[in-house]
């Protein structure tokens, strides 16, 4: 029997047990192979308020598990009343914090198969003790991961990032050999687990025109352009560094299987212009299965039964493929 998947709900103020309950109302094969962790009386609250018709059961282990129920470890006993729904509160960012604890406990002891993650408020996080960047360094931590990155994915396009949630100024400087190469390799492999035999793996470049030999900066051609030449020698697939401007119009047509991206942004808005709804942020290196909605907690809809659940069931669908 396939193990099951973990959602987590992520910070409680915000949409995450919304779009947790109406992706497993919506469909059946992931409320038949999907639990959640979180708070179980604000699910309980959301359950009422979706009119969801499937039983809550409320268990302590995995192991309890129920078909075609919503299943629910209560991790953490917070109410409504302990904070505002859209607001945020040390103690919703400490809850998420302790959801996703529960879940990295329960991975990496065998009994769950993957986690999806709903999302987290960074300024709730730190004021509720736990000062990480967000999702990606947590579970770095907590599963021991020294080299890791994050994936977003979609039917359309997949792009692993060199670095993320740092300054762009720093971002530069993190732009090094060694760093390019590990991500390179990582691409591959998460390209394979994903069904993909021999993927096709672009690296964008850095600068505009990817440095135009040294003219617009020197990282192209002394970091970027070595790491692809090493992967090459190895045997992988690998063209670049390709300009910036370019690279993720010909992926997104079919030309590459997976783009390497320099930093946060340059990854993300081309991902995000082309599937906000349905993309999929998947950490890449760890020891357990993870991936996650790619986007935030939405304070100014979060109760109002308004948010999209397709970004979690891409999540879950992804998981179950990686399971």
């Amino acid at each position: 029997m396939m193990k099951l998947n973990a959602i987590t709900i992520g910070d409680p103020a915000g949409i995450g047990p919304e779009i947790s309950i109406k992706g497993l109302m919506k469909n059946d094969t992931y409320r038949n192979n999907t639990l959640i962790i979180g708070s179980q009386s604000i699910l309980e609250y959301y359950s009422k308020k979706l009119e969801n018709p499937y039983p809550l059961n409320i268990i302590e282990s995995p192991e309890e598990f129920l078909p075609n129920q919503i299943n629910i470890i209560n991790a953490v006993d917070l109410s409504l009343s302990e904070f505002e729904i859209g607001t945020v509160s040390s103690k919703a960012g400490d809850a998420a914090y302790r959801y996703l604890e529960k879940a990295i406990d329960l991975a990496m002891e065998d009994r769950i198969g993957a986690i999806i993650t709903g999302p987290l408020n960074k300024e709730a996080l730190h004021k509720g003790g736990h000062y990480y960047d967000g999702h990606t360094e947590i579970f770095a931590e907590l599963t021991g991961t020294s080299k890791y990155t994050m994936m977003l994915w979609s039917n359309l396009m997949a792009v692993v990032h060199v670095s993320t949630h740092v300054s762009l100024r720093e971002a530069c400087d993190r732009v090094k050999k060694d760093r390019v190469y590990d991500c390179i390799q990582l691409a591959q492999e998460a390209m394979i687990n994903m069904g993909i035999e021999s993927p096709k793996i672009a690296v964008a470049g850095l600068n505009p025109h990817s440095g135009e030999s040294g003219l617009f900066g020197t990282e192209d051609r002394d970091e970027i352009a070595p790491a692809i030449e090493q992967s090459v020698k190895e045997g992988l697939n690998v063209s670049g560094p390709l300009p910036p401007d370019t690279v993720f119009l010909q992926a997104s047509k079919g030309k590459y299987d997976v783009v390497v991206a320099m930093y946060h942004d340059q990854g993300h808005i081309p991902m995000k212009l082309l599937a906000f709804d349905s993309g999929v942020n998947v950490t890449l290196g760890l020891p357990i299965i993870r991936t996650s909605v790619d986007h935030g907690t939405a304070f100014d809809i979060a109760g109002k039964g308004l948010a999209n659940e397709e970004s979690i069931l891409a999540a879950l669908d992804v998981s179950t493929r990686l399971i």
